[in-house]
């Protein structure tokens, strides 16, 4: 993980005079599919390593993994996949996914959580629209639960332009989750950076250490304000995000050319009306894929 520095010619943001933990950069992994419709594991396998190997974390069964359209069979195959590619001891992502299943959120995110824990995982907590309109009380009570044994879980703020099952949290809800110590962080997709940064402002008035994932790839510079990243477009090229993250940390303005060429590939690629996640990345066209999340 890259450490972090004051900003470049002290033009960014204030958050930046005060010491900053390292950046924790993740990729979403995208997972190939061949032509008969079948997962792609060799694929798969490469692009899990390369992403580790260019130093960013990978974070698999997510919105780019089309998590939304695998079975339960799936889904732990990738999760094997993944440590085997990895080897022991990597730390890795893997989301939980239980929109389209029958029961309690609590029950279904606890049967989610544990195989991700056993293949050595951090789970993140995808939204579900079993919970919409929950107080914040009630969520804090299933959130807390679901992550009993799993110090060090996520929690996803997604945005309901990219799934029906998405949920932008009350400030009062995201506050009572960051009460919870197994919690580490939460990935923030609304793609709005001034909810992002009222997001940070909280996190660090509450608990500093509590992680803000920026899912904005239209604004991958919030991690010049005190975001981490979790970024379906660093799957895309996650060498070209790890010599961006060594630039920012070393000082050299030769950041900002690199970070305004990935930022335009974000643009074009998570184009209206349809998120990246939903084709660009395997080079489909993005008007004619029509996956669960748009």
């Amino acid at each position: 993980m890259m450490g972090r520095t004051k900003p470049l010619g002290g033009m960014f943001s204030p958050h930046h005079d005060r010491e900053k933990p390292p950046l924790d950069p993740c990729a979403a992994v995208l997972l190939p599919f061949d032509d008969r419709g079948r997962m792609d594991e060799e694929a798969f396998a490469r692009l899990v390593q390369s992403t580790r190997n260019a130093g960013l974390k990978c974070a698999v069964n997510m919105d780019t993994g089309y998590v939304n359209y695998l079975t339960r069979e799936e889904k732990l195959r990738v999760l094997h996949l993944t440590r085997e590619a990895l080897g022991a001891g990597e730390v890795f992502i893997a989301g939980t996914y239980i929109e389209d299943e029958e029961g309690d959120p609590l029950s279904l995110y606890l049967k989610e959580i544990e195989p991700i824990l056993e293949y050595g995982g951090t789970p993140i907590l995808f939204p579900t629209s079993k919970l919409h309109g929950a107080n914040p009380a009630e969520m804090q009570r299933v959130y807390s639960e679901a992550v009993r044994q799993a110090k060090g879980a996520l929690a996803f703020e997604l945005s309901p332009l990219f799934a029906p099952n998405g949920e932008i949290f009350s400030e009062e809800t995201v506050r009572v989750l960051m009460e919870i110590p197994n919690l580490a962080g939460m990935k923030h997709s609304s793609l709005s950076m001034k909810l992002e940064m009222s997001r940070l402002e909280l996190r660090n008035r509450m608990r500093p250490d509590f992680r803000i994932y920026t899912g904005n790839d239209h604004g991958i510079r919030m991690t010049e304000y005190g975001s981490d990243y979790l970024l379906g477009l660093a799957t895309f090229c996650p060498e070209m995000f790890a010599d961006r993250d060594r630039l920012w940390a070393s000082g050299d303005p030769a950041y900002h050319d690199l970070t305004e060429a990935i930022q335009y590939l974000g643009a074009v690629a998570f184009r209206a009306p349809v998120p990246a996640s939903s084709g660009s990345s395997t080079g489909s066209s993005a008007s004619t894929f029509s996956p669960r999340f748009k």
